[in-house]
């Protein structure tokens, strides 16, 4: 067994599984793997719990059909099927699984005060799930080439259920190099996803749209942003050039939410009120810790994060990317470039609605 490929196109004939392919990154995953960009797969397969959430999906591209992505509707119809499963269940895990080459893993319980309320079912999502996938790969000697872990910066010195629970799936991941050294198992970190289903944009927009108040936690809070495309982005980045047990993390900038908010309010008479921190939340994210940043490299855009079992870390190359923890405290837009930042992304109210929570344009 080799590894993915790392030529121009990686998932050129390759048969992908996608687990939470029904969320908002999953969404656009399907949609980014679809445009042929990393090459035309075989097959891929949306695996979610939610049989209404893949029906409204497969819906959404059939009505679409070919009016202005032709070639995204069409390799659809051919290349998509959606798998009805639980990422808890380890006879459903090993069913989706028997004929994949490449697995992006991003079934996740994320809402971090329900993480807070129901901790032991994000165990159950976020750490049992990702060893369902690799006990699957190993006790069926599953020919698996690449697993890809989606990750957050809350598992950066989690303080809270969903960041320790995520940093846990990266554990999982990552030792399974050892467990199964023909399958390369990855990780990948990003910040807050503007815009993706229950992130506070959207919330702003609602709030904005029923003429306020809105609602912000505390005035010192700030965030790494990126668009969905961008949470994309890292996650095609490891599958090039990823090596086993690394844990990609892209060069976010990051905002004070009151410079969100008031970006997004713009000049209507709308008011902003202060309810304090909500369970397990953070003043400030970060995307690598103290205690990484000896243990990280840049590769390309990206800083790359060795693992830190000695059996997998490999020779250090070179000096560290960075010296220190790399927080959303660091490098805070200013408020004009934070605005500009949601204008360059179409998220300002204007240019947007809400259905059901997504965005659509």
């Amino acid at each position: 067994m080799t590894h993915t490929d790392t030529t121009d196109k990686p998932l050129q004939g390759k048969r992908i599984v996608v687990t939470g392919g029904t969320g908002s990154l999953g969404k656009l995953l399907v949609r980014r793997l679809l445009s042929g960009e990393m090459g035309d797969p075989e097959a891929i397969t949306v695996f979610s719990r939610d049989e209404a959430k893949q029906h409204q999906m497969r819906l959404d591209y059939l009505q679409q059909g070919a009016a202005t992505d032709e070639i995204i509707f069409q390799n659809f119809e051919r290349k998509v099927k959606f798998w009805i499963g639980d990422i808890r269940d380890f006879d459903s895990v090993s069913s989706v699984l028997r004929d994949a080459d490449v697995v992006f893993n991003a079934a996740a319980l994320k809402q971090v005060p329900t993480c807070e309320y129901f901790p032991f079912e994000a165990v159950k999502t976020n750490i049992g799930g990702a060893e369902n996938i690799v006990k699957a790969i190993e006790q069926h000697r599953l020919g698996v080439e690449t697993v890809v872990g989606v990750s957050t910066d809350k598992a950066c010195k989690p303080v809270n259920v969903m960041g320790m629970t995520k940093a846990l799936q990266e554990r999982v991941f990552i030792q399974a190099n050892m467990r199964i050294p023909e399958t390369r198992f990855v990780c990948v970190r990003y910040g807050n996803v503007l815009a993706s289903r229950g992130s506070v944009i959207p919330l702003f927009h609602d709030q904005i749209r029923a003429g306020g108040p809105v609602t912000i936690t505390t005035a010192e809070m700030t965030r790494f942003l990126l668009s969905l495309d961008q949470a994309v982005d890292p996650l095609f980045a490891a599958i090039r050039s990823a090596k086993p047990g690394e844990t990609y993390v892209p060069d976010a900038p990051s905002a004070l939410v009151t410079d969100i908010a008031a970006a997004l309010i713009g000049d209507r008479q709308i008011d902003t009120r202060f309810i304090g921190i909500r369970p397990g939340e953070k003043l400030h994210e970060a995307m690598v810790s103290d205690e990484e940043a000896p243990r990280t490299r840049m590769a390309g855009d990206w800083y790359a994060i060795r693992p830190m079992l000695p059996e997998l870390s490999g020779e250090s190359e070179g000096a560290p990317a960075l010296s220190s923890e790399f927080s959303s405290e660091d490098r805070v837009l200013s408020a004009e470039k934070t605005r500009q930042l949601l204008a360059n992304h179409r998220l300002m109210p204007n240019d947007v609605s809400l259905v059901d929570g997504e965005l659509i344009r």
